[in-house]
């Protein structure tokens, strides 16, 4: 008689993509109310509380706070998001909307993420 030992191995997840657009309109706010409030009464919060739910340091936009005009932070974060989602854009549009209206571009990243449902895991890998 002989035994058969079948091994199932995890397979990596493939990721399904709604859309390369953003959910939400840079002025979509009313989608969430009470963010957009928080965004905008105290945004240095909102960014940094925003930041750590996709996977950066916490105090990253904080960084802004010492730049000239572009925020080179909320840029770079929307560069990031549109990469990582693969939605359609370009970094002069990212820079125009995070220097004209930065609490709106925070708000529309939350509700991005929030939509697309994609946990943000970190791995480290070490051989022992």
């Amino acid at each position: 008689m002989t035994s058969k030992m079948v091994i199932n191995q995890p397979r990596p997840v493939m990721e399904v993509r709604e859309s390369d657009e953003w959910a939400s309109g840079i002025c979509d706010c009313c989608d969430d109310v009470p963010e957009c409030c928080f965004a905008f009464w105290c945004c240095p919060c909102f960014a940094c509380r925003t930041t750590k739910a996709y996977g950066q340091c916490l105090c990253l936009p904080l960084l802004e706070i010492f730049m000239g005009v572009i925020p080179p932070i909320t840029m770079s974060m929307r560069v990031s998001m549109r990469e990582r989602y693969g939605i359609k854009g370009t970094m002069c549009n990212d820079c125009v909307c995070a220097t004209c209206c930065t609490s709106c571009v925070w708000c529309q990243m939350s509700r991005e993420m929030k939509r697309r449902k994609i946990q943000i895991i970190l791995v480290s890998a070490k051989n022992t």
